[in-house]
């Protein structure tokens, strides 16, 4: 039987709001308020609602679910005008710790895809002992500037043609005027097989009507190839992530078999994993965005993890 389940309709109540670190953080939670915490993190160009289905079987198993939308998508706001709009990948890892800070988490399950899995890696990585587990969709995703001018192959630059766009004041221009239009072209291609409606998508559209999305997005993929600075005070975090660190805590990283995204090959990262540690693949058409497209195994893969 097909994982790639059809788009449903099915949504969250109004989030809540926290203020964490520099950011005032829009979140949902589902769950036993006293259960295993497991914090759900997006990517982009997509919200919250990638784990509309995978909350209510996370809640139903005891766990609280935590789902927040990353800074530039959602109600989540800089609480300062002043603070750089910096979408670079230790920033999003410290807005995590702050969350977690904030909701007064010591430790949780990390779990999450695109974005949302490095972010996820990046906090395992290096503060291990707020993460109890890890599932990570498209596995090790944690990078650096000195990675990323590194070329490669022709046909994997084509898979990467946005962040050169991106990397253009028109691609700026363009994406700010189309941003749904974008994001829509993002999903059918990296989720070929992925059957969703008008409903379903416009639910997460709404999310990139957030103020900074725009500042956000373009600096965190300029960032990947050089063209944008940091900030200092990341400096440090940043070339501790440049190293690889290995990742400890037990591990499930999971891969659709129609994955029309950039992704690494599985085999690649196998040895930054040295805890409990499994791969698998998920079957059935599932692309990119696997805990929408297949809920029952992202859920499955957050309750195996907990217990190993």
């Amino acid at each position: 039987m097909s994982t790639n389940t059809p788009a449903t309709n099915a949504s969250f109540g109004p989030p809540k709001q926290v203020e964490a670190g520099v950011l005032e953080v829009g979140y949902v939670e589902a769950g036993p308020a006293g259960g295993p915490a497991v914090l759900l993190l997006h990517g982009w160009p997509y919200d919250i609602h990638s784990y509309s289905e995978v909350v209510p079987l996370l809640a139903a198993a005891g766990y609280r679910a935590v789902i927040p939308y990353l800074r530039g998508f959602g109600t989540t706001r800089f609480l300062s005008d002043a603070t750089s709009r910096n979408g670079e990948q230790a920033a999003l890892a410290l807005d995590v710790i702050a969350l977690m800070d904030a909701l007064e988490i010591q430790s949780a399950i990390l779990a999450g895809f695109d974005w949302g899995a490095r972010t996820a890696d990046i906090v395992a990585a290096l503060w291990p002992e707020r993460c109890t587990g890890l599932v990570s969709v498209s596995g090790y995703l944690i990078g650096s500037q000195e990675a990323g001018k590194v070329p490669l192959p022709p046909e994997a630059e084509l898979q990467w043609w946005y962040q050169y766009y991106f990397a253009t004041e028109r691609g700026r221009a363009g994406y700010d005027r189309n941003r749904r239009d974008f994001a829509k072209l993002i999903w059918r291609t990296a989720s070929p097989k992925w059957s969703f409606d008008d409903v379903t998508f416009d639910r997460s559209g709404a999310a990139f009507d957030n103020p900074d999305h725009v500042e956000i997005v373009i600096h965190n993929y300029r960032w990947r190839l050089g063209l944008a600075d940091g900030e200092a005070d990341y400096q440090e975090l940043e070339q501790r992530l440049a190293q690889g660190p290995v990742i400890g805590v037990p591990t499930i990283t999971l891969e659709g078999d129609a994955n029309g995204a950039p992704h690494p090959d599985p085999g690649s990262y196998t040895e930054k994993f040295s805890g409990t540690y499994s791969h698998r693949t998920i079957e059935g058409g599932v692309g990119h965005n696997l805990p929408q497209e297949a809920p029952e195994a992202f859920a499955n893969a957050v309750i195996e993890v907990a217990t190993s």
